[in-house]
């Protein structure tokens, strides 16, 4: 069994979700809930309190790992701006625990929970209550999010979805290609 912790990161609203996932996939809620801080607060009150909330987490809950969104692009540069801020914080607590932290686009974390890499977040909302076996959605989306990421991660770790290279990293496309391609050579692997 593995328990991983998911944290959908945001500066005002951070997801975070609890699951231990047996190796059958079987998946049970340990704890959800979501960090929120004001944005009248001085911004380094609000990433103290991320952190702190995030270690309080960790240090109750024990994960495995860590399992958090990878910041990407957006139109909008403060909603990037306050996503990337949360993630450090969240890695910098983890790291201080001596945790790997998994990074996860979102497109990988639905295709993996509802086998659509551009389901919405209705349709990612309805599977983690499916999988959880829960008589409600966990709500609000951040909460849902987060779990869907350590669901996510889960699954993938152990080989089901896609292989990992060395530190555990999944492999893009290419890398299988290119995996597949030095099996086929008889090539030694360039990532061990």
């Amino acid at each position: 069994m593995v328990r991983v912790l998911g944290v959908d990161p945001g500066l005002t609203r951070c997801g975070v979700g609890v699951v231990d996932v047996e190796a059958t996939r079987r998946t049970t809620l340990v704890h959800v809930s979501v960090i929120r801080t004001d944005p009248a607060s001085p911004l380094e009150q609000r990433v103290l309190a991320i952190a702190e909330g995030v270690g309080l987490l960790i240090d109750e809950h024990r994960p495995d790992v860590v399992a958090l969104e990878r910041v990407f692009a957006q139109h909008n540069v403060r909603t990037v701006m306050g996503t990337a801020q949360a993630s450090g914080v969240v890695l910098q607590a983890a790291a201080a625990r001596g945790l790997a932290v998994a990074l996860h686009t979102p497109s990988e974390v639905k295709a993996a929970v509802t086998g659509h890499g551009g389901a919405d977040k209705r349709q990612v909302t309805a599977m983690v209550q499916r999988i959880l076996r829960l008589d409600a959605p966990p709500t609000p989306a951040d909460a849902a999010d987060a779990l869907a990421l350590a669901i996510c991660h889960a699954w993938r770790r152990d080989g089901v979805s896609t292989p990992v290279a060395a530190g555990g990293t999944p492999l893009t496309p290419a890398q299988r290609a290119w995996r597949a391609a030095e099996k086929s050579a008889g090539a030694p692997r360039l990532d061990g």
